[in-house]
């Protein structure tokens, strides 16, 4: 009967430590389709993996979906790369990314390239998981060398 049980329970949190894999993995491929369709311009590729009810925060203020679609036609992102990504979840149907996107673009004519410091919650719904937050700050600039 022990081994029975011990068996059981080996088997049950392989699968779960299994299927946070594959979400980690499917979070990570849905934030890179987000900023790829940003990138684009393609609404409704954005709007796929992204909640109606998105919330956004940035230095120009509190966003949602409307002022996403909006500021979309204002980026010219001509290109974006992540390092240092990284995800948790002490929820089954929850997951927060962080990671730094080192950018090239305009908003607005205006050069906003460098790199950023990013965090994204994502909600799972049913089989789907959609981003519903999002944050990035700009990097600070290195401190200059003491003199």
């Amino acid at each position: 009967m022990i081994k029975h049980l011990t068996c059981t329970l080996t088997i049950f949190f392989a699968a779960v430590v299994i299927s946070l894999a594959d979400d980690k993995a499917t979070v990570m491929a849905n934030e890179k389709a987000a900023w790829q369709a940003f990138k684009d311009r393609n609404a409704e590729a954005f709007q796929k993996v992204v909640d109606k009810d998105l919330r956004v925060t940035s230095e120009s203020g509190v966003g949602n979906m409307a002022t996403e679609l909006a500021d979309m036609k204002r980026w010219d992102l001509k290109s974006f790369a992540f390092s240092d990504m990284d995800s948790f979840s002490d929820e089954p149907d929850v997951m927060v990314l962080t990671y730094k996107v080192a950018i090239q673009g305009t908003i607005d004519g205006k050069d906003i390239s460098g790199d950023y410091y990013c965090g994204s919650v994502w909600k799972k719904e049913g089989a789907n998981w959609l981003g519903i937050f999002h944050s990035g700050a700009k990097a600070a600039p290195p401190a200059a060398a003491a003199k």
